[in-house]
């Protein structure tokens, strides 16, 4: 297949470009280089076309997707925290720009893999999360996600084939501390044998999900026969920010204990997916353990 990633040098971007290359794909990556690195890229640069453009350029976008079969849509500003003071620069990239994604499908007749988040279903009073629970976002960022669910909504009805996949907390070598970060976070710190930071309590609730895992969801929802779908790629597995942050220092053999800091702003309490769609759907079922990841890529120190 001609495929094409939008995002394609970012951290989950670049994963799924590569996973993709790595299955006999011509992969076309689309990315202005804002918070994403074409070094991400090394391992498959003369593999694929790389093309350092804004998804807010319409007609230069047209141009370079006009032949794909699909679209990944991976590009996105993702930070909660920076969501809060760059509103409308959230607006226009993850709408807007998104908006011009769902435009060229209808006009080209390509399907859309679109990365949502667990953010659009806000502070849930119940979990697992289902798919067809009350969309209540409680950030500008999940705000914009659910704009763009929306218009996935919309641009569905006018004939475009497009699955929504809500990324749950996303983790893997190479991740940035910024997005979803908190497991990158505690590792920098073990790396120099300082303890965890935890922002509040601790008893914050997540649902790791591994990136090779992730870009998986995404090949198998492309390759699938479902035009229009909301589909969550977590674990089902709950893991509290303390029950982390031990495993982390115990993958280290240091002594320490955590630090906790104040709580932040826009942060949820509790996020767990509920999979059964993704499995019933798209046959997908995630494989890398947590602790077992951790254990592997932590480096045992001694004190």
């Amino acid at each position: 297949m001609n495929l094409a990633v939008t995002g394609g040098t970012g951290f989950v971007g670049s994963y799924l470009t590569e996973y993709l290359v790595k299955r006999g794909h011509s992969v076309i990556v689309i990315d202005n280089l804002h918070t994403g690195r074409i070094e991400n890229l090394n391992n498959i640069r003369t593999e694929i076309e790389f093309h350092k453009l804004d998804i807010l350029e319409y007609e230069k976008l047209r141009k370079v997707i006009k032949n794909v079969d699909g679209i990944f849509h991976e590009a996105a500003l993702t930070e909660v925290q920076e969501s809060f003071t760059k509103q409308k620069e959230y607006y226009d990239v993850n709408v807007k720009g998104t908006e011009n994604v769902f435009k060229l499908a209808k006009e080209l007749g390509f399907k859309v893999i679109f990365a949502s988040t667990s953010s659009v279903y806000g502070d849930t009073k119940k979990i697992p999360i289902k798919e067809n629970f009350e969309r209540k976002p409680i950030s500008p960022y999940g705000d914009t996600k659910l704009q763009a669910e929306w218009l996935a909504e919309k641009y569905s009805k006018l004939g475009v084939n497009v699955i929504s996949l809500r990324y749950f907390n996303i983790y893997g070598k190479g991740q940035s501390s910024a997005y979803a970060g908190v497991i990158t976070k505690f590792m920098e710190n073990i790396l120099k044998s300082k303890p965890p930071i935890i922002n509040g309590d601790g008893l914050q609730v997540r649902d790791f999900v591994y990136v090779t895992d992730v870009a998986r969801a995404n090949f198998l929802a492309m390759k699938s026969k479902v035009n229009y779908a909301f589909v969550n790629v977590g674990t089902g597995k709950a893991v509290s920010i303390l029950q982390l942050a031990d495993m982390v220092i115990n993958s280290s053999g240091l002594k320490i204990r955590p630090l906790h800091l104040e709580a932040l702003e826009g942060d949820i309490r509790a996020s767990v997916a509920d999979i059964s769609l993704a499995r019933k759907l798209l046959k997908w079922e995630p494989k890398t353990k947590l602790n077992e990841w951790l254990a592997k890529t932590i480096p045992k120190k001694q004190e």
